[in-house]
């Protein structure tokens, strides 16, 4: 049987402008990831974005730190830009940090992840779905620990969290708590039930998007995705159903 978490299980959601923050806010997120081009799988936000947001809200923002689309190997020039980046978004008032750096050879970057850091001394730095590239995922946990990395983003190296379980079930015990192990990956309301139930995962994180049309948009595509915050509701309730044992 799952063992259930000793508090509310966490529910982290990926947004992209104020507007989004505010509703994923009021409809039952506790913490936000803040990033823009979601839809290239979230790059590094403006300074002016985290401003306004961090007016707007009241629960943790971090930060994406991602300079373009493709993968994350990244070349000495855009390093530096993400740790600008980093340390005007820490100055101005990000809560933690979301990156993930590899070498050549699908290793993690540990010089870049030690310097991201030392900029985030005092914040969550979370390792993203970079993750799920790596060849030994349990050395790729210990090393993390070892760096001071809060959490590892992973669909289990699934397309879907739910799909990953078994592997993010197995992720948990070599993480023992040492560092907390975050589903994401296609989590909607009728999906993390299931993944809550196989896991006994503490924490969520999803993008519970929809597409909104620009009237305006006809020249470069007329839709962009928006927060839906009813998807969000439907899964915190389904969250506190599970932590008070009656899902």
């Amino acid at each position: 049987m799952t063992t259930l978490p000793n508090g509310p299980v966490v529910l982290e959601a990926c947004v992209a402008s104020v507007a989004d923050s505010v509703a994923a806010a009021q409809s039952g997120a506790q913490r936000l990831e803040l990033n823009v081009g979601i839809e290239l799988g979230g790059l590094t936000p403006s300074v002016g974005l985290l401003e306004l947001v961090k007016d707007a809200v009241e629960v943790p923002v971090l930060v994406m730190l991602r300079p373009r689309a493709g993968g994350f190997c990244y070349s000495a020039s855009e390093k530096r830009l993400l740790i600008r980046d980093a340390e005007l978004l820490i100055e101005h008032g990000a809560d933690g940090l979301v990156t993930g750096g590899l070498s050549t050879e699908g290793l993690i970057d540990r010089e870049f992840i030690e310097t991201v850091r030392d900029v985030c001394s005092e914040g969550e730095l979370v390792f993203h779905r970079a993750f799920d590239l790596i060849q030994e995922p349990s050395q790729a946990i210990e090393e993390l620990v070892e760096l001071r990395v809060d959490r590892i983003l992973t669909s289990g190296g699934e397309t879907t969290a739910l799909e990953g379980a078994t592997r993010i079930s197995e992720l948990l015990c070599v993480a023992d708590g040492r560092i907390v192990v975050l589903p994401g990956g296609g989590i909607r309301s009728t999906t993390v039930d299931g993944l809550l139930e196989k896991t006994g995962c503490t924490q969520v994180h999803g993008t519970f998007k929809t597409l909104r049309i620009d009237p305006a948009g006809h020249v470069c595509g007329g839709d962009f995705p928006v927060v839906d915050a009813e998807e969000i509701r439907n899964v915190r309730e389904i969250l506190d159903r599970f932590h008070s044992g009656s899902l």
